[in-house]
């Protein structure tokens, strides 16, 4: 069967209509999405990561490890399917701080949260929910759902962030609401249009899939469950 020279271009075009609409779309509907009340539940301080080893965590050992008091996810092969160092316990309501680095490459690594793991998608440790981004465009996307789109602009963490130094972060979710405080500035304030596909879930670190070599650092990763009802890292 031959096609007409000017059909690529054309299908090409009507790709990227659907992409905007669907981009557009996802914007009005956060804009008018319901509000969610945070859960109640007991406040507890969780410390997630001992600065020595990788307890309470599960994901690839060939990725992950510990030095000097940090996480490292970091990979010399290609990593085909994003990959994830989860907590073994589920979190639904929480506060999270941590401070993030992008060693190497320009991909961009996550934290993601409210979801599963999806290891029908060719990994045991991969995550199926959302992902807060950084640092490398930033903002906040919809893994293996919504086509991807949240429609949460990256611009004003962009302007706050470091691509490859420390970035503290303080996550907030509460009810379908989350917010983000970068190096103590307030960058991301979102909710969740479509409310049903919040879950108590791991919190995940992200490795993305990548052909070519990333390192990836956390460390200071503490959680607060059902906490009080404002960012805590602000600067005044």
């Amino acid at each position: 069967m031959k096609y007409s020279p000017w059909l690529l271009p054309q299908c090409r075009r009507l790709a990227y209509y659907v992409v905007c609409l669907l981009l557009v779309t996802t914007i009005r509907a956060a804009t008018d999405a319901p509000v969610v009340p945070p859960k109640t539940g007991t406040s507890e301080s969780v410390k997630l990561f001992n600065g020595r080893s990788l307890d309470g965590w599960q994901g690839h050992e060939k990725y992950w490890s510990v030095k000097d008091g940090v996480i490292v996810g970091k990979n010399s092969e290609p990593v085909e399917v994003s990959t994830y160092l989860l907590t073994n316990r589920k979190f639904s309501d929480f506060r999270l701080l941590a401070t993030v680095k992008l060693v190497r490459s320009e991909m961009h690594s996550g934290i993601a949260m409210w979801g599963r793991i999806a290891p029908e998608h060719k990994d045991p440790f991969t995550y199926a929910g959302h992902l807060v981004m950084f640092p490398s465009g930033w903002g906040m996307y919809d893994l293996y759902g919504r086509a991807g789109a949240l429609g949460v602009d990256g611009e004003p963490a962009k302007k706050v962030g470091k691509q490859h130094d420390w970035n503290q972060l303080e996550i907030l979710a509460q009810g379908n609401r989350v917010r983000l405080a970068v190096n103590g500035t307030q960058v991301i304030d979102w909710r969740d249009p479509e409310p049903d596909r919040i879950q108590e879930a791991p919190i995940g670190l992200q490795l993305h899939s990548n052909r070519d070599p990333q390192e990836v650092q956390f460390k200071d990763l503490e959680l607060t469950t059902f906490p009080e009802d404002k960012l805590i890292t602000l600067k005044k």
